[in-house]
Parts: C-alpha cells; sequence; structure tokens
C-alpha cells in the first residue's frame, strides 16, 4: 500500500463524515457547509420569554432600563451549597439572581477609550464593555476596519457584565445593568503613558454602593477590573460577585464552517482541566462542567479569538452556564466577596482579557489559558510543532516560507520511515509486470490466482503492506500540523508571496489547489499500478476530488500539502533511481 492510497483512503473517510455532518446541519436547521448563508442573529426577546426550565421565577432589577431589543428574562444563579458532581450548577433562590439578557442600545451616555491595542466603548448601564475593538487586528468580512470581538448591535450580542446579588431584598445590589457615573479622566493612552484607568460608580442599592476600576495597559488585551463594594447601610452585608461573559449562539460574521471551529463557552478549572460547553447543550440543558473550583476560569471562544475571566487563584468560585434567552447565552462564575460590616468596604478583583488567542502571550497571563487555542484531539502533538514553527518564523520572518521550512525538517526527521514505505514501493512496482501476467492468465480462477500471488510475494521478499506501516505513524503530526495551520491566529491575514496576501483565506484564483491536484497526481502516476483495475481506475478520480476539496482550504494549509507532496516526489524518484527501477509515468486507462 503506497503513501497517496493511504492518506486517499483517510480523505475519503473525512469526505464522507464532512458531507453526512453537512445534512445533519442542514436537517437542523444550521447554514449548509458548502456555500452556506449567513445565519441571521436573532434579537432577545421580551422580559421572561425564556426563564429556563426549573428556574427561580424572579423580576427584572428596578434599576434597568432596556429599550428596544428587549432585556432577556432573568436566569437563576448556581445554588450557594458546594455541589460535589462536576456538572453544570443547578439554580436556586437562595443567593439571589444573576440578571440575563443583555441591555440594549441604551439612550445613556457611552464613554469610549482608546489604547494601542483596543478601542472599548462602556454603558453607563453597570460600567459595562458593550463594544471592544482590536485595533492590531483586521476585519474577516471587510479587512479595511479593525476586528471586532465585543459588540451590541441589531446583528450581534457579544458583552462581559459583572455585578453583584445575594441581597435579601426585592430590590438586590448593584448589577449590570444599574446605572453607574463614570469618573472625569483621561480617555486615551497617550504617548509614554503605560496605563490607562477608567472608574465607574453606582449610586447605593439596598444598603451597597459599587465602583468598578478599569485599568488598560500598553499592549496588553488584559484588562484588571477591581470591584471595591462599600456597605453604606447599618447592618454587616455579605453580596457576591458574578462575573459573565454573554455571546450570541451563531458563528463569528464571514466565519466559515467548513472548517468546523469550536465557537461557544469554556470552562477551565485544575481538577477538571478544560471543558468545552456547546450552545446546543445548553440549549437543551445537558451542559457538564465543573461546578465549583478554587482556580481557573471561564471563557467564551471563537477562531483566532477569546474572552475570558480569570479570577484570583485560591479563591472559592461557583461556575455556570445557561441559555438566557432566544440564541442568547452566558458562562460565568460566582466569587465572595465576604462579609462588610457597616462602613467598611471590601475589593474583589478580576481579569478580563479579550484578544486574540497568542499561544505564548496566553501561557505567560494565566496557568492554562492557552488551552482555549483549540487543536482538538492532536494537542500533545501540536503544541511541539507550533513551538518549532514559532521558531522557525522568528528566523525567517514569513510565515509562508516557515510552513515550508517545518514540513521539509519533518520529511528529514521521518527519512528512513519514508524510505522504508518507497523501498517496498519499488519492489512492488518491479514486480508489478509479473503480477499484470499472472492475473490476466488465471482471470478465470481467483483462488488458483490469490495463492500465486502470495508465492511472488514469497519468492520476491516483498511485502504488500510494507509501504502502509511507516505512513500510518507519520498521519498523527501530519493531522495535528493541520490544526496548528488552522488554529494559529498569527497566520490569519499574513502574505506569503505575490498573490498571496493572506495565508488564512483560500487562494483567490486558486492557482495552488491547482498546483496541489497537479503533484497528487502526478504523486499517482509514480505509484504502481494496482492489480485490481476497478482499483487502478478510483486512484485517478479520488485526487481529483480531494484537489476539489482544497479550494475552500486556507492557502497555508495549501502550502503545507504541496511542500509535502513536492518533497514525497523528489524522494521516492531518488529511491526507485538508486534500486534500480527507473521512475515512469503509469498513466490511467479507463477502457
Amino acid at each position: 500500500m503506497n503513501d497517496i492510497r493511504r492518506t486517499i483512503l483517510w480523505v475519503v473517510f473525512g469526505f464522507s463524515m464532512i458531507l453526512l455532518w453537512d445534512k445533519w446541519q442542514i436537517h437542523n436547521g444550521k447554514p449548509a457547509t458548502f456555500f452556506p448563508r449567513p445565519p441571521a442573529a436573532t434579537a432577545p426577546a421580551d422580559p421572561g420569554a425564556s426563564a429556563p426550565s426549573g428556574a427561580a421565577a424572579t423580576a427584572m432589577p428596578p434599576t434597568a432600563t432596556p429599550s428596544a431589543p428587549a432585556a432577556a428574562a432573568p436566569a437563576a444563579v448556581p445554588s450557594a451549597a458546594v455541589p460535589t458532581a462536576t456538572t453544570a450548577a443547578t439554580p436556586a433562590a437562595s443567593m439571589g439572581q444573576v440578571p440575563g439578557g443583555a441591555q440594549a442600545a441604551s439612550t445613556a451616555q457611552r464613554l469610549e477609550i482608546t489604547t494601542d491595542v483596543l478601542r472599548v466603548r462602556f454603558d453607563d448601564l453597570g460600567g459595562t464593555i458593550v463594544f471592544a475593538e482590536l485595533r492590531q487586528h483586521r476585519g474577516l468580512t471587510d479587512q479595511s476596519k479593525p476586528f471586532v470581538l465585543f459588540d451590541e448591535s441589531r446583528d450581534r450580542v457579544y458583552l462581559a457584565q459583572t455585578g453583584l446579588i445575594g441581597a435579601a431584598d426585592a430590590a438586590g445590589f448593584p448589577t449590570h445593568k444599574t446605572p453607574m457615573r463614570a469618573a472625569d479622566g483621561p480617555r486615551t493612552l497617550t504617548d509614554g503613558a503605560n496605563e490607562l484607568v477608567v472608574r465607574f460608580e453606582s449610586e447605593a442599592v439596598s444598603g451597597v454602593q459599587l465602583v468598578k476600576t478599569y485599568t488598560f495597559k500598553r499592549g496588553a488585551y488584559a484588562v484588571s477590573v477591581a470591584h471595591e463594594v462599600r456597605n453604606v447601610s447599618a447592618q454587616p452585608l455579605s453580596p457576591k460577585l458574578y462575573v459573565q461573559l454573554m455571546r450570541d449562539g451563531n458563528k463569528p460574521p464571514g466565519e466559515s464552517s467548513f472548517y468546523s471551529t469550536f465557537t461557544g463557552p469554556a470552562v477551565y478549572t485544575t481538577e477538571a482541566k478544560y471543558q468545552k460547553v456547546e450552545f446546543a447543550d445548553i440549549e437543551k440543558n445537558k451542559a457538564s462542567h465543573a461546578a465549583t473550583s478554587t482556580d481557573g476560569y471561564v471563557a467564551m471562544v471563537q477562531h483566532y479569538f477569546a474572552s475570558a475571566w480569570l479570577m484570583p487563584t485560591g479563591t472559592a468560585r461557583e461556575l455556570f452556564t445557561r441559555k438566557v434567552d432566544t440564541n442568547l447565552y452566558t458562562v460565568g462564575a460566582i466569587l465572595p466577596v465576604g462579609t462588610i460590616a457597616p462602613g467598611a468596604a471590601a475589593t474583589q478583583t478580576v481579569t478580563l482579557f479579550a484578544g486574540p488567542q497568542l499561544e505564548k502571550v496566553m501561557a505567560q497571563l494565566y496557568p492554562n489559558l492557552e488551552l482555549v487555542k483549540d487543536y482538538g484531539w492532536f494537542t500533545v502533538l501540536s503544541k511541539p510543532l507550533y513551538w518549532l514553527l514559532d521558531q522557525l518564523h522568528t528566523y525567517i520572518q514569513n510565515w509562508g516560507w516557515a510552513i515550508v521550512a517545518l514540513v521539509v525538517l519533518l520529511k528529514i526527521a521521518f527519512y528512513w520511515l519514508n524510505a522504508k514505505a518507497y523501498q517496498s514501493m519499488a519492489k512492488m512496482k518491479a514486480i508489478g509486470p509479473r503480477i499484470m501476467e499472472m492475473r490476466e492468465r488465471l482471470k478465470d480462477n481467483p483462488q488458483q490466482m490469490q495463492q500465486e500471488m502470495m508465492r511472488i510475494y514469497r519468492e520476491e521478499k516483498v511485502n504488500p503492506m510494507g509501504g502502509c506501516f511507516p505512513i500510518l505513524i507519520q498521519i498523527p503530526v501530519f493531522i495535528a500540523l493541520y490544526w496548528v495551520l488552522l488554529s494559529s491566529v498569527e497566520i490569519r491575514h499574513a502574505p506569503w508571496i505575490l498573490w498571496i496576501k493572506d495565508l488564512s483565506a483560500p487562494d483567490p484564483f486558486f492557482i495552488m489547489p491547482i498546483i496541489m491536484t497537479a503533484t497528487t497526481l502526478l504523486q499517482t502516476a509514480l505509484n504502481p499500478v494496482p492489480p485490481d483495475p476497478l482499483q487502478a481506475k478510483l486512484m485517478w478520480f479520488l485526487p481529483l476530488a480531494f484537489g476539489i476539496m482544497f479550494f475552500f482550504f486556507p492557502a497555508g494549509l495549501v502550502l503545507y500539502w504541496i511542500t509535502n507532496n513536492v518533497l514525497s516526489i523528489a524522494q521516492q524518484w531518488v529511491i526507485n533511481t538508486r534500486m534500480g527501477v527507473p521512475p515512469q509515468f503509469n498513466l490511467p486507462k479507463f477502457s
């Protein structure tokens, strides 16, 4: 069995799975994989329209001032008791309620700040970030504009919210729907300044005043958010802080569903490790993840970018996911602030990360935050491959040539394995005419034909499966490399040469997919002709089908495959020549 044959068998299997998945998407009312129509975001429904099943009935906080579209129904918080099961926390009324839904385009004042890497807009309802633009990353659908992560518009809902719960009376404590005043101060990170501070202060609600202080630092996508809780009542109070990320369940605008990258919530704890949560599982009340911990984070993940609430290690927290409205979901955590005496104050500080999935930056920021960069099942192989690719880029300074260099190094590492495979193929090619003559002579006696074929293999000391095992060993490595190239934001909008201006997008002129198809066909022509005529014909058809798939693939992935093909052809040519089996092109016969 030769290299391309095994590769194609894997491709056929994968392509079949894609087609089945495509039909399943359509069956469930989702966009088709091929040429999908952009999904229409669903605006939040009327208050109270979709409170989760089993949630305690609650009212909108009296300070909320929603306008069209209306804010979603509040959702219950996790139980105050510490569950022992590693599942999503269950609702209970004992701790109060986390208000659900996004405050829609408010008529209140909005404040905008700008740093070297971020442009952020706040709403004075809760001092909530309702817009975040990553200034050093271009948009997917419109590359003339910066990429927008957080947004609150007619088409998208994606917000980072915080507030307090645990009040004994119906008024509640200040939440993300409570009006807050912004303190005077600079709104732009000026030259020479290393940080920018934005402060919001609420009125007292149920005896508690909340002061939020956002601290932005130069070059950082991590924002420190300090919550100062002041007890202005005459009795001790024990409020709790909630932090949550709210998002609609749609794929990012312009994102191709062909790559099947994950979009949705994620929870990390030391005990349960990294857990992705599908929107569909939240919808069906089947979400399963750690419910409590003293470390870790909650995140909202999409291709190339992520947001996360990073909480102090050693602080107990309850973790939750829930649906708060039609096509609107949250992931969050509840942390204690402690008992606050009358006239005293306590502060709980958390960090909001909102930015690109730069692996080295995330690893330094918070333990295991880099896991939001999704490598699928091949993380153990993908991480060292990414490290090597990054090191190569440090010297080459071009991601396209770094990809080429990485494939060259992998081919060198697997040289002897490939040599064994190609030597086996060369032997098969040498005895090919003898096998073909025997098959023609004994075509009416299949049993004798099989026995004769086994005899020839024994005499010539040929193992027909000799080319398979070395290739099988390499398949996980190249699949892992596929995920590295697919997941690395550094390759997004990175140019290579000439017309390839973006290695993360398909070749605009389809030149590279055509070259890839041509090299695959050339490999097929150099391989021994399979004894089975039907198989021989199929071996010529499948590279064409394979090539069509690559018309939709990012140019970086196609470049990796072309490089691998060219090096494989060169190695096969050299080995065949050394073994005295002159390379020849075995053209198809369809008669």
